[in-house]
């Protein structure tokens, strides 16, 4: 495996990992249910793909060189899918979206969001420097 995606992958595990016992932490102080709006899966579902997409976009990174930016932006399309597949109907099943499930989503969908674009712009700013 490259430094690169080695790098992507622990520095995204480690920030999502703190950040998830920090929502924890605040769920108990506010005495929420911890593990109450798919917490769990809203984090794992986000890392996994914020993952893949990396290693996509790294693996072919010469091949679709111009093409970068559009598979990056599909990449954040599945995600918008899959929250609408795998999230909207549960958290809409009451007739609204609590703010306990909206940060349940949000927030592991951000935090790895903004990893994968100062990642992405690590190496991409170096892609034109590296021979063909």
């Amino acid at each position: 495996m490259s430094k690169t995606i080695s790098n992507f992958v622990i520095r995204i595990l480690f920030f999502t990992g703190v950040t998830f016992g920090l929502h924890l932490l605040v769920l108990k102080l506010m005495e929420l249910p911890l593990f109450a709006d798919k917490i769990v899966l809203a984090y794992i579902v986000n890392v996994a793909l914020a993952i893949i997409v990396f290693v996509f976009l790294f693996v072919f990174r010469q091949r679709f060189k111009n093409q970068l930016g559009f598979i990056f932006i599909s990449g954040s399309m599945i995600k918008f899918a899959l929250f609408f597949t795998l999230f909207y109907g549960a958290y809409k099943k009451d007739g609204s979206i609590s703010e306990t499930e909206f940060f349940a989503f949000f927030i592991p969908y951000l935090l790895t969001l903004v990893i994968e674009i100062f990642s992405l712009s690590k190496w991409l700013n170096k892609l034109d420097e590296l021979p063909s």
